[in-house]
This record gives C-alpha cells, sequence and structure tokens, in this order.
C-alpha cells in the first residue's frame, strides 16, 4: 500500500484541479440566485459547455474550444431565460426542461458527428502551466501554480466578484434584485435586464466549467459526463451561503471529494470502486442535512413574476 504523505501533494493538486469546473459553475449559479432565479438547467450548460469545447478544440485548438464552451453554455441560458422571464414559465419546470433537451441534443450531436465509436482521443487539450518563480515555491507552491490556465482563471474570479458584487453600483443593485425586487424598481433599478444578464452569465459560467472539465481534465467527451455538476454547484451555492468566498471554499470541499476515489484507489483499498465514485453526492446530501435552515437565501429567489 502507498503511503498517504507521499501522495498528499497529489491530492491537494487534483483537488484543486477537480474544484476549478465546480468552482466556475458555482461562481455562476451564485449571482445567478442573487438575482433571484435558480436555473436548474447549469447541467445543461454544462454538458453543452463540454461539447462544445470537444467541436470548437477540434477546428481550432483548445483555445476556441473555451470561447465554443462559453458560447453553449451561454446559449442553453438565453433560451431559459426566455422561457422564465419573457414567458414566465416555472424557473423548476423550465430548468429541469433544458437540461434534459440539452443532454439528449449533445449525445444526438455526438453520434452524428462522431460516430457510435464517440470522439478520438486525441482533441486538443490544455497542459498545466508553471507560473515561473510562483510553482517553485516550498510547500503549496507546485499545487497551487502548476495548473491549468482555466485554474488561474479562477484564482482571479474570485476576487474580482467579491469586488463587483460588494463594491459596484451594479452588483449591489443585483443583490437588491434578489431580496426584493420590487423595492429595487421602484429605485429605478432595471431587474428585468439584470435579472437575464445574471442568467446568461451563470450559463456562460457553466459552459466554461463543461469546457474546462473537457479540455483541462477529461481529454474527450463521453454523453452525460456532466455526471450531476450542475446539481452539486447549485448545493455548492447554498453550502456557501450565497457568499462569494463561501461558494469558493465550498467548491474545494467538493473538489477534493471528488479527487478522494483517485487518492483511495492508489492506496490500494480492498473497497468497490462505486463507493469511492458515490462518495461526492454523498456528502451533498449529507451537508445539506446539516446545514438545513441555516442558511438565508435570497428573498425572491424562485418567486416568479
Amino acid at each position: 500500500m502507498i503511503e498517504f504523505g507521499v501522495l498528499l501533494l497529489p491530492f491537494l493538486e487534483a483537488s484543486l484541479r477537480t474544484a476549478t469546473p465546480l468552482g466556475f459553475a458555482a461562481l455562476g449559479e451564485l449571482v445567478t440566485e442573487r438575482a433571484g432565479v435558480i436555473n436548474l438547467g447549469l447541467e445543461g450548460a454544462i454538458i453543452a459547455g463540454c461539447f462544445g469545447a470537444l467541436a470548437g478544440a477540434g477546428l481550432g485548438g483548445p483555445y476556441a474550444g473555451v470561447l465554443a464552451g462559453i458560447a453553449a453554455g451561454a446559449a442553453v441560458a438565453m433560451v431559459f431565460a426566455v422561457f422564465v422571464l419573457a414567458l414566465r414559465a416555472d424557473q423548476i419546470i423550465a430548468g429541469t426542461a433544458m437540461t434534459l433537451l440539452a443532454l439528449g441534443i449533445t449525445g444526438t450531436l455526438y453520434r452524428l458527428v462522431y460516430g457510435a465509436g464517440g470522439a478520438a482521443l486525441d482533441t486538443p487539450t490544455l497542459a498545466p502551466w508553471a507560473l515561473p518563480g510562483l510553482s517553485s515555491l516550498p510547500g503549496l507552491g507546485p499545487v497551487l501554480f502548476t495548473q491549468p490556465l482555466p485554474t488561474y482563471v479562477l484564482y482571479l474570479l474570485v476576487p474580482a466578484l467579491l469586488w463587483w458584487m460588494h463594491r459596484t453600483g451594479a452588483g449591489l443593485a443585483l443583490r437588491a434584485i434578489g431580496e426584493h425586487r420590487a423595492a429595487a424598481e421602484a429605485a429605478g433599478v432595471r431587474s428585468q435586464r439584470s435579472r437575464a444578464a445574471a442568467i446568461i452569465f451563470g450559463g456562460a459560467m457553466g459552459g466554461l466549467s463543461g469546457a474546462t472539465l473537457v479540455l483541462a481534465q477529461v481529454g474527450t467527451f463521453n454523453e452525460g459526463m456532466s455526471a450531476g455538476r450542475g446539481f452539486i454547484a447549485i448545493a455548492i451555492v447554498v453550502l456557501g451561503r450565497w457568499s462569494v468566498l463561501g461558494t469558493a471554499l465550498a467548491a474545494l470541499v467538493f473538489g477534493a471529494a471528488f479527487a478522494l476515489q483517485y487518492l483511495f484507489q492508489a492506496m490500494d483499498w480492498a473497497l468497490p470502486y462505486q463507493l469511492f465514485l458515490a462518495f461526492p453526492y454523498v456528502l451533498t446530501l449529507v451537508l445539506l442535512a446539516l446545514l438545513r435552515g441555516r442558511a438565508a437565501a435570497p428573498l425572491e429567489l424562485g418567486r416568479q413574476d
């Protein structure tokens, strides 16, 4: 059996890398929910981002794949926004329908474009990039600064989003919409425009999450490969108490939960691998049960017009 200490730094590195797509999706959903909308179509945005990244990378390289993934996720969110804001459909039903639609469309396109055998395994990917100087720092230097580019983007996104939500008029207006939309509108805030922008931003981040999953982790596409990450991202927002820093920390916890399955298998534990695969989802249920009622959601969350 391999000693745990030998695997600690690789485990931490894998935790951060695995947390990156969860962090993008959860922070995007945080902005959406702060506007009073819960988007269960986030899972659909992630799987659309996965397929968009695969197609874009095949045509123009990994960076084109990232842009295509973002665009695909935003497109799914735009359709959701039309149904929820313009047609005033129920948010839960519309979001569920968007997830099922995206799963079906991506699976169908995948088989049509790549055939029954699936996509080739030579999809261009984003390799880890060691930041000069920082990656050689003792201790956590190699863990924090030998990562694919999306992880560094996430490093910048967290403080930028924190500043935007608490120090700008647009961010404060968004939070006001989520707490009391009628009062925000009376103060001159154009709530429908802000909510639409928040939904599209959340979808774009879901698409970036899917692109990161394909281009910085897996290296190919599989039908349904989002594997519930959209729903976990929604749970992460709840566990993070609808705050930027709390959401980022909760994403890191769940990234570690996903990475644990690789650690346990490397330690050659004589347990069915299905138990390791199920651990992140069990953790979601346990933490939601333990923290039930302790977090205050935005008052307008999920309310219909």
